[in-house]
C-alpha cells in the first residue's frame, strides 16, 4: 500500500496526517512543536502516526510539508547577513523604499521604520545600465564587479543578492555577476532578481530578492536536515514543500526560492478548508484558522481562494504570489495582560507558545492565556492532543485570577469571559479585512473554522459576522496537514510588458502567455508529471494608464485569437472594469494598460476518498459522554459533552454542548444547534433558522 503524509508545523503544535491513498483512511497525530529544530517534532510526529496506524515507514511514498522556517527567520530576525549588489546610483534603494507610512495623520511621528534586511554598509554598486526595453546602455565591467564582491567578502556576508535596475527586461548582467560571485565568494548562496522576481519596480524586486537571500540558508539547511532524518527513519518518499499560493514544489526548488514559502503554513489550511466546504456543499466561504500563536483568515469564492501578489510577514512586504491570508496575533497561547498606562484588558499579540505554554499546560507557564480562559469557563476537556497534554484547571484559575484582580472583577469566570470576548473581537477585525473591506458581505459566506483552537471560538465568530453555517471539518486540528497532503505541484512564470491596449493585439498576448506556460511547465515535467495531466491558468496585472498600482485579473486564453479581432483584450478590459468598480466604486476613461502577464501550471490533485459517516437519527445520545457546567453569557449552564468519533450522520447537537475529539474541541453555544453532515463536518446555525436550512440541504 501507498501512503501520503501531510505535515504542518505551527508555533505550538506539529500536526501529522497519514492518508491511505487507496481507501482514503486517515490517521492523525498531534505533538508539541520544537522551535529549536522543527525537524525533531516533525520526525517524532511521523513516527508516532505510523506506529499508531500500524504502517511501516517504508510505505510512505510522499511527505508534503507546510513549514514556517522562512516565516520565523523573518519574524525573529535570524536570517543571514546579506550583501546586495545594485546599479551605480541605486545603493540606497532599500533605505528609500516606498513613501508609505502606516497609521493616521502624524503616524510618522511614532512609526519605527523597519531596518532593511541588507545593511547599507553591505550594499555595493556596479557600473552598468540597461534600459526598460532591455537594451544595454552601459556594459558591465568584470574587474569592477570583482572589486565590489571582494569588499563584501571582507564584510563577512553569508548570502548575496543581486538586483540591478531594469533587469526584469534583460537579466544578462545579473547572470554574469552571479558567475563572478561563484569565483569570488565560493559557498555563498546567491539570489538573482531576474530569476526571483522578473517584474517591474526596483524596490519591490530588490526587497523580495534580499528576503530570498536572507532566509535561503536556513531553509536550505532545514530541508536538507529533514531529508536526511526521513531517510534515516526509513522514509524514502519524495519531500515536497507547500508554497504560499497553495501549490507544492520539490524540496530543492523550495530551498532555491524560499521567499515563495513565507505563507506556506496558512496556505495549507485554506486548501484544506476548501476541501471541507466542497464536501459539505458550500462554494463561498471565510476560513478561520486559530492555532496556539496566531489566527489566519482568508476568503474563498466559488471554491477558489483569492490570490494576492504581495506577501506580508511582520513589517516585511515582498512581491510574491500567495493566498490572500490576513494574520492576527490571537491564538490559544495569546497572553492576556492589563497595561498600567491604560488599565484596559488586552489579549496578545504576545504568546506563551509551546514553551512554556499556557499555565494550564503545567510546563512552567504562569501568565494567563486564551487557553487558560477556556479552561476556566469549562469549554476544554481535561486532556489535549489525544492525551499528550493534560490540563491543570487550578493553575489556569490562578493565572486568570491575576486579570480579575487587575481590572477589579470579583469572579475569575467573568475575567475569563472578558478574555474570550476580546480575542473574538480581534479575530472579527481580521475577518472584516478580507470581507467587508474588500467589498464582500460576510453573510453571503459560510465560515469554516479549524486549527486546534478555532472550533472553540467558531460559534461566537458566526454570531459576530452573520456567516452561517459555521462548518467544523473532520479533524479540524490537523486540517492544515490535510491541505498539505491533498494539493498538487505548482509553478508559475511571469513577464513584465507595460503595454497599452492600443499597442497590443490578441495574437501578441496569446504568444506571450503560451511562452510563459511553457516555462512554468519545465519544473513539473522535470518532476515526472505528464504534460497531458497539467492544468494551466493565466492572469494579468492591469491598470488604467497613469495609475501607480495594478489589479490582478484572470485571463481566459480561449478568448484570445491567434489572428483576427481583439475579443480577448475586449473581454479583459471588461473584467478589469468590473473589478475596479467593485473595489473602488468608480471607473476612469483612461486607456487600459497590461503591466505583467503570468501563467500558473498545476499538476493533478491527488484522489483521496472522502469520509462517509454511518447514518443515524437526530438523537446524538449514543455519543454523549457526560454533562458539565460551563460559563456563558454571565451565567452557568449545564452542557452536554459528546465524543465526536461516536457521532453519526444526521445527529443534531443542541447547545450548550461541547464536542471533544483528539485534535480539537467544538463549542456549541446556547440558542444554536449543530447537525452532523454525512461527510463528517459539523454545521452550526442559530436554532431559529436551523430547521429551514437543514431541510433545504436534504
Amino acid at each position: 500500500m501507498a501512503f501520503r503524509l501531510g505535515v504542518d508545523v505551527g508555533g505550538t503544535f506539529t500536526d501529522i496526517l497519514l492518508i491511505n491513498e487507496a481507501t482514503g483512511e486517515t490517521h492523525r497525530y498531534k505533538t508539541a512543536s520544537t522551535p529549536e529544530d522543527q525537524s525533531i517534532g516533525v520526525l517524532h510526529g511521523i513516527e508516532q502516526a505510523c506506529r499508531a496506524a500500524g504502517v511501516p515507514t517504508s510505505e510512505v511514498t510522499e511527505v508534503l510539508h507546510g513549514t514556517t522556517v522562512a516565516t520565523n527567520a523573518i519574524l525573529e530576525h535570524k536570517g543571514a547577513r546579506v550583501g546586495l549588489v545594485t546599479t551605480k546610483g541605486f545603493r540606497q534603494v532599500l533605505q528609500i523604499a516606498r513613501s508609505f507610512v502606516p497609521g493616521g495623520l502624524a503616524g510618522w511621528i511614532i512609526w519605527p521604520k523597519p531596518e532593511p534586511l541588507a545593511d547599507l554598509e553591505d550594499t555595493v554598486e556596479v557600473n552598468e545600465r540597461v534600459t526598460t526595453s532591455g537594451e544595454v546602455r552601459i556594459e558591465l565591467d568584470d574587474d569592477d564587479v570583482r572589486t565590489q564582491l571582494r569588499k563584501l567578502r571582507k564584510r563577512g556576508i553569508e548570502a548575496l543578492s543581486i538586483s540591478l535596475i531594469n533587469s526584469y527586461a534583460n537579466g544578462s548582467h545579473e547572470v554574469r555577476i552571479a558567475e563572478l560571485a561563484a569565483e569570488e565568494l565560493p559557498g555563498v548562496p546567491v539570489s538573482v532578481s531576474s530569476v526571483v522576481l522578473p517584474e517591474l519596480r526596483e524596490y519591490e524586486r530588490t526587497i523580495t530578492t534580499v528576503a530570498n537571500a536572507y532566509v535561503q540558508g536556513q531553509v536550505s539547511r532545514y530541508v536538507g536536515n529533514l531529508e536526511d532524518k526521513l531517510t534515516a527513519a526509513g522514509i524514502e518518499g519524495h519531500l515536497s514543500i507547500l508554497r504560499s499560493d497553495g501549490g507544492l514544489v520539490s524540496g530543492k526548488v523550495a530551498a532555491d526560492n524560499p521567499v515563495s514559502l513565507l505563507l506556506s503554513g496558512p496556505a495549507g489550511g485554506v486548501t484544506g478548508a476548501v476541501w471541507a466546504a466542497e464536501q459539505a456543499g458550500f462554494k463561498n466561504l471565510l476560513t478561520f484558522d486559530m492555532g496556539g500563536t496566531s489566527t489566519d483568515v482568508a476568503l474563498v469564492q466559488d471554491l477558489t481562494p483569492r490570490i494576492g501578489r504581495e506577501t506580508t510577514v511582520g513589517d516585511l512586504t515582498v512581491r510574491a504570489t500567495s493566498v490572500d491570508v490576513r494574520t492576527v496575533g490571537a491564538g490559544g497561547g495569546s497572553i492576556a495582560h492589563v497595561p498600567q498606562l491604560t488599565g484596559a484588558l488586552r489579549v496578545g499579540p504576545q504568546s506563551a507558545g509551546a514553551v512554556p505554554g499556557p499555565a494550564s499546560y503545567a510546563k512552567g507557564g504562569s501568565e494567563p492565556t486564551v487557553t487558560d480562559a477556556n479552561v476556566v469557563l469549562g469549554f476544554l476537556p481535561s486532556q489535549l492532543a489525544g492525551g499528550e497534554i493534560g490540563l491543570d484547571v487550578e493553575a489556569a484559575g490562578t493565572a486568570v485570577k491575576t486579570i480579575a484582580e487587575a481590572i477589579g472583577l470579583d469572579g475569575v469566570e467573568s475575567a475569563a469571559e472578558g478574555i474570550i470576548d476580546i480575542v473574538n473581537e480581534n479575530i472579527y477585525g481580521a475577518l472584516k479585512l478580507v470581507s467587508t473591506q474588500q467589498g464582500f458581505d460576510p453573510r453571503d459566506f459560510a465560515l469554516v473554522a479549524f486549527g486546534g483552537a478555532g472550533p472553540l471560538h467558531a460559534n461566537a465568530l458566526g454570531k459576530l459576522t452573520g456567516a452561517w453555517p459555521v462548518i467544523i471539518p473532520p479533524s479540524p486540528g490537523v486540517l492544515c496537514a490535510y491541505g498539505d497532503a491533498t494539493t498538487s505541484l505548482r509553478d508559475e512564470s511571469a513577464r513584465t510588458l507595460v503595454r497599452r491596449f492600443s499597442e497590443l493585439d490578441d495574437a501578441q498576448v496569446r504568444g506571450v502567455l503560451e511562452d510563459l506556460a511553457a516555462t512554468a511547465k519545465e519544473s513539473l515535467l522535470a518532476a515526472g508529471l505528464a504534460e497531458e495531466n497539467l492544468t494551466v491558468t493565466y492572469s494579468a496585472d492591469l491598470r488604467y494608464h497613469g495609475q501607480g498600482f495594478e489589479i490582478p485579473i484572470q485571463v481566459d486564453l480561449r478568448t484570445f485569437r491567434e489572428s483576427g479581432d481583439d475579443g480577448g483584450l475586449t473581454a479583459l478590459r471588461a473584467s478589469f472594469d468590473t473589478e475596479h468598480e467593485r473595489l473602488f466604486a468608480f471607473l476612469l476613461d483612461n486607456e487600459h494598460e497590461l503591466v505583467t502577464a503570468r501563467a500558473t501550471v498545476s499538476g493533478p490533485r491527488p484522489e483521496v476518498a472522502s469520509i462517509t459517516l454511518e447514518k443515524g437519527g437526530s438523537d446524538p445520545l449514543p455519543a454523549l459522554r457526560s454533562t458539565h457546567s460551563i460559563f456563558v453569557g454571565g451565567e452557568h449552564h449545564e452542557a452536554s459533552i459528546y465524543d465526536r468519533h461516536l457521532l453519526k450522520a444526521g445527529n443534531v447537537i443542541t447547545g450548550p454542548a461541547v464536542v471533544a475529539e483528539m485534535d480539537s474541541t467544538t463549542l456549541v453555544l446556547p440558542g444554536h444547534a449543530a447537525t452532523v453532515h454525512h461527510h463528517g463536518s459539523l454545521l452550526i446555525r442559530p436554532i431559529e433558522n436551523y430547521a429551514a436550512a437543514t431541510t433545504s440541504e436534504d
